[in-house]
């Protein structure tokens, strides 16, 4: 099947280079020609693991190429898939569409044969309507349908989740839409994967739930954490302890400074921008959104008080990514955590794997080579992205490199008894200092 896949953001990238590892011809879109020329060339814009290999494989196979002109990759197109960015707005959080418009725009004034049209993009609900309503209008002649497909793709494990999903959703209304659609994931129906054929509306309104009910679990915890720490409970115990119930399950129950990235802030804010205009509030989200913005500040506080205040000291700072294996920084709690202690005085050394160019364009710190240079003469470390890089440092080498034997980990990586023993003073989020 020839498919063309409008944006080559995080979503549209790996969703168009796997469809390619399935055997279809896929032409990825972008606007920017600088990035395509680049992509072309195997330099992905951004950090995934396994994404440069799935690339060039099928760059190489023939199945993937990279196009600017939008109107080149849609002709003859089977499926055009719309996956385009959709920031918050600014002023009232609601989903940009904007560019999900535009793109509509363009593909019904290239549309040149029967084809299925797919909102891949997380919009709201009935933005497939709109786009649907876009098209027809532009171009009456039109042969298409039109179909809802979110993505559930985690950042740092996205390739393996396209290849093995918990189950693809699509929303259409037409036969010929589910058949296309069939066809497109063919490789994980025979796989058994499920397929779930919803209404465009169920589908749409699916991406947000899912997403609004993860950040529930991480903002339920993060406020269990804090309750720990007043009544002398341990948080891991206390999430191991409801995880084990299979109505609830382990999965997000991992107390830290809060979320952030790409998806669920902005999805949680669109979700309660969309549940007001439709007069059905979703109070409980609301204050997921609350507890979270609350949590990044509550966490500053908490690295200031652990070391009696921070004017004037030096601290080693390890990750700044919202989370491991990804460079993104969108919505990480660094970006509030750490611009609090500058102004409060500090002086910031930070590392983190991957994330120091994107980091750079958001913030003035001091970026070192890795963890050690960052600890070097510092007043104490703080661990604010667990990568795996951090879970197995050398403790005396550690000791010996920091001014003070302090270490505020806000991902509970490491246990407060180890690190007593190590002769550190130890600081976590919802369970006792050691």
């Amino acid at each position: 099947m020839r498919i063309a896949m409008i944006g080559t953001g995080y979503v549209g990238l790996v969703s168009g280079a796997c469809l390619s590892e399935f055997g279809h011809d896929v032409v990825c879109v972008d606007k920017d020609a600088a990035k395509v020329a680049a992509l072309r060339s195997g330099v992905m814009p951004i950090f995934e693991p396994g994404l440069e290999d799935v690339v060039a494989a099928n760059a190489k196979a023939g199945r993937l190429s990279f196009e600017t002109d939008l109107a080149r990759a849609v002709k003859g197109a089977e499926a055009v898939f719309i996956a385009v960015g959709t920031p918050s707005r600014r002023g009232d959080g609601h989903a940009d569409l904007s560019y999900v418009f535009a793109a509509a725009e363009e593909i019904a004034a290239a549309l040149d044969g029967p084809a299925v049209v797919v909102t891949k993009s997380t919009v709201p609900v009935g933005t497939s309507r709109k786009v649907e309503e876009i098209i027809r209008t532009k171009n009456p002649k039109a042969q298409f349908d039109m179909a809802s497909n979110p993505e559930f793709l985690r950042e740092g494990s996205a390739i393996e989740d396209f290849r093995r999903p918990d189950r693809v959703v699509v929303g259409c209304d037409s036969d010929r839409a589910k058949e296309r659609m069939r066809e497109v994931y063919r490789p994980l129906y025979l796989g058994e994967t499920p397929i779930l054929f919803t209404s465009r509306e169920s589908a749409e309104l699916i991406k947000y739930a899912a997403n609004a009910f993860l950040a529930t679990k991480i903002s339920f915890i993060n406020e269990m954490a804090s309750l720990c720490e007043k009544v002398g409970a341990d948080v891991q115990d206390v999430a191991r302890g409801i995880g084990l119930d299979r109505r609830i399950g382990s999965k997000f129950l991992h107390a830290g400074p809060g979320f952030g990235g790409s998806c669920f802030p902005k999805d949680t804010l669109a979700l309660v921008k969309t549940a007001r205009d439709a007069g059905a509030p979703s109070l409980i989200v609301e204050a997921v959104v609350a507890v979270n913005d609350a949590r990044k500040e509550d966490m500053a506080r908490k690295v200031e008080a652990a070391f009696g205040g921070v004017k004037g000291k030096t601290i080693a700072v390890l990750g700044l990514t919202f989370k491991p294996n990804t460079d993104d920084m969108r919505d990480a709690p660094s970006l509030v955590i750490l611009p609090y202690l500058k102004k409060a005085g500090a002086i910031i050394r930070a590392y983190d794997p991957e994330g120091a160019k994107e980091a750079t364009k958001l913030m003035n710190l001091e970026f070192c080579p890795d963890a050690y240079a960052a600890l070097a003469g510092a007043d104490g470390v703080v661990i604010l992205t667990e990568w795996n890089e951090f879970r197995a440092l050398d403790l005396g080498r550690m000791k010996a490199a920091l001014k003070t034997p302090l270490m505020v980990d806000l991902r509970n990586i490491y246990h407060p008894t180890m690190m007593a023993d190590a002769g550190f003073r130890y600081v976590s989020v919802g369970r006792a200092d050691a």
